[in-house]
């Protein structure tokens, strides 16, 4: 069962992403992009996610894993009940909604340095 504060550490490591609270609600961000965002009791997590994987991942996994609302199904989103991820699964999320932010020079380089990838802190 994942919780907000085991990505917590890892989205402020992130090269170019920093956390910020908007109306209670802790997001990460890359410059003005937000790619992760939790909710205000922080039982789910909203992430940047390609819009034509989004039905896949959904219909494969629904107790985990729903699509945003109305209003956000023009942005690449979807959100995840933390308590249905385990806390690698949750990492590997955020690094990859943070690849789809950034340079691909800057993703590239993190896997130089963490060639196990986003699960690490295990």
């Amino acid at each position: 069962m994942a919780v907000a504060g085991d990505v917590l550490a890892l989205g402020s490591e992130l090269e170019r992403s920093y956390p910020v609270y908007v109306r209670g609600r802790l997001k990460f961000r890359v410059k003005q992009i937000v790619y992760v965002a939790f909710s205000l009791d922080e039982l789910v997590m909203g992430f940047a996610y390609p819009k034509e994987e989004r039905a896949a991942l959904v219909a494969g996994e629904p107790g985990k894993f729903r699509l945003p609302s109305e209003a956000d199904m023009r942005f690449n989103w979807v959100h995840a009940e933390l308590a249905a991820l385990d806390p690698a699964e949750a990492r590997e999320l955020v690094v990859d909604a943070w690849r789809m932010v950034v340079p691909r020079k800057v993703s590239r380089a993190y896997d130089l340095v963490h060639p196990d990838g986003p699960g690490w802190r295990d």
